[in-house]
C-alpha cells in the first residue's frame, strides 16, 4: 500500500481531507428539493465505491502489505471496530445532513463538526498523545467559542427573519414561534451529530492498532461497509419519523432524476476520498506522522470550508443585520485561530 514518506505529503493529504469534507455537502444542496433520506442511499453507495477503488489501486501498490493481505490477517475485533466506526459516523452524518436541510451549511457544520473536533481531539489524544497539550487545549477552547458564537448568530438571524415575515403576514407571534422552533431543531440536530461524529475516529484508531490491525485502506473499506449497511437500518426511522416534512416510502427513491442520483454518488465519492487521505496521513511513519488527533482536527477544518460555501455561494445568511455579520466574522476568526493552534501543536510536542 502507498503510505506518505514525508511530513509534507502527510500534511497535504490532511489538507485535501479538509477540502473534501467541507465540500461534499454541496452535492446535496445542488440536488434541489430531493429529500436527504433519499439522497443518502446514493451517498452511501458513493462512499463504498471510493473505498473499494482506493483499496484496489493505492492500497495494492508499493512494498507494504497489500489491501487484500491486510484484510486476511486482520483480527476480528479490529474489523468490528472498523464496522462500529462506520455505524457511529453514519448516524452522525445523517443527522448532520438533516441539520443542513433545516439550518443550512453555515450553521450545521460549525456547530456539529466544531463539537466533533473537540470530542475527537480529546479522545484521540488520550489514545495516542501527540502534540503539545497546552496548544491543543487552547485550540479546542477557541473552537468551542466559535460554536457558541455561530449558534448565537443563527438564532438571532432566524428570529429577525421570522419577525419580518410574520409582520408582513400579520401573524407575528405564530410566525416567530415556528421559526424559533425550526432554528432550535437545527442546532440540536447539529449538537447530537457533533457528539457522535467526534466518537467515530477513535474507533478507527482502535481498529488500526496492533500487529493484527487494519491498514488505512483496509479500514476505510470496512468502515464504508458499516456506512452502507447501516444506511438502510437508520433510514427506516428517518423515512417514517422524518425530522422535516411528511413521512415517505423507500420506493420514492426511484422517483428521483438521474442527476439527483449522480449527485448523491459524487457526494459520497468526494467524502470518502478525503477520508482515505486522512486515514493514510495518520498512518505515516512515526517520524513524519501528522498524528491522529491533529490529522482529525485539521480535517475538521472542513467546518471553515463548508461555512464559506454556505455564506458566499448559498447565501444562507442573506439579509443579516450588522450584529449577525459581526458575529459570523468573529466565529470565523475563532475557528481559524483554534485550527492554527491545533495544527502547530506537533511542532512543540516536547515543550
Amino acid at each position: 500500500m502507498i503510505i506518505p514518506a514525508t511530513y509534507g505529503v502527510a500534511l497535504a493529504l490532511t489538507i485535501f481531507t479538509m477540502l473534501c469534507w467541507g465540500s461534499w455537502a454541496n452535492t446535496f444542496k445542488l440536488s434541489g428539493k430531493w429529500r436527504f433520506e433519499l439522497f443518502y442511499y446514493d451517498y452511501a453507495l458513493g462512499v463504498l465505491l471510493m473505498a473499494i477503488l482506493a483499496g484496489l489501486t493505492f492500497g495494492s501498490m508499493g512494498d507494504e502489505l497489500s489491501f487484500f493481505d491486510n484484510l486476511t490477517i486482520a483480527g476480528k475485533s479490529k474489523i468490528a471496530f472498523g464496522l462500529a466506526a462506520g455505524a457511529v459516523f453514519n448516524l452522525a452524518n445523517m443527522l448532520l445532513v438533516a441539520a443542513i436541510a433545516i439550518a443550512g451549511m453555515a450553521v450545521a457544520f460549525p456547530v456539529g463538526i466544531g463539537l466533533a473536533l473537540v470530542v475527537g481531539v480529546v479522545w484521540n489524544y488520550v489514545l495516542n498523545p501527540q502534540g503539545n497539550p497546552i496548544l491543543l487545549a487552547s485550540g479546542v477552547v477557541l473552537v468551542l467559542g466559535a460554536i457558541v458564537v455561530d449558534a448565537i448568530a443563527y438564532r438571532r438571524h432566524a428570529a429577525t427573519q421570522a419577525a419580518w415575515a410574520a409582520a408582513a403576514a400579520g401573524t407575528a407571534s405564530a410566525g416567530s414561534a415556528a421559526k424559533k422552533k425550526s432554528s432550535g431543531k437545527g442546532i440540536v440536530l447539529s449538537l447530537v451529530s457533533g457528539v457522535l461524529m467526534g466518537s467515530f475516529y477513535p474507533l478507527v484508531e482502535m481498529g488500526k492498532t496492533g500487529d493484527n490491525g487494519l491498514g488505512p485502506y483496509s479500514i476505510a473499506f470496512v468502515f464504508a461497509i458499516g456506512v452502507f449497511v447501516t444506511t438502510f437500518v437508520y433510514n427506516m426511522y428517518f423515512l417514517n419519523l422524518p425530522v422535516q416534512g411528511k413521512p415517505i416510502a423507500m420506493t420514492d427513491y426511484f422517483k428521483g432524476s438521474l442527476g439527483q442520483h449522480l449527485l448523491g454518488i459524487v457526494g459520497g465519492l468526494i467524502w470518502c476520498a478525503g477520508t482515505v487521505a486522512n486515514f493514510t496521513a495518520a498512518s505515516a511513519p512515526k517520524g513524519v506522522q501528522v498524528g491522529p488527533a491533529v490529522s482529525y482536527a485539521i480535517g475538521q477544518g472542513a467546518t471553515m470550508v463548508s461555512a464559506l460555501w454556505g455564506l458566499l455561494v448559498w447565501k444562507e445568511f442573506e439579509g443579516a443585520d450588522g450584529t449577525v455579520k459581526g458575529l459570523l466574522a468573529f466565529m470565523l476568526i475563532l475557528f481559524v485561530a483554534g485550527l492554527a493552534l491545533v495544527s502547530v501543536a506537533p511542532l512543540f510536542a516536547g515543550h
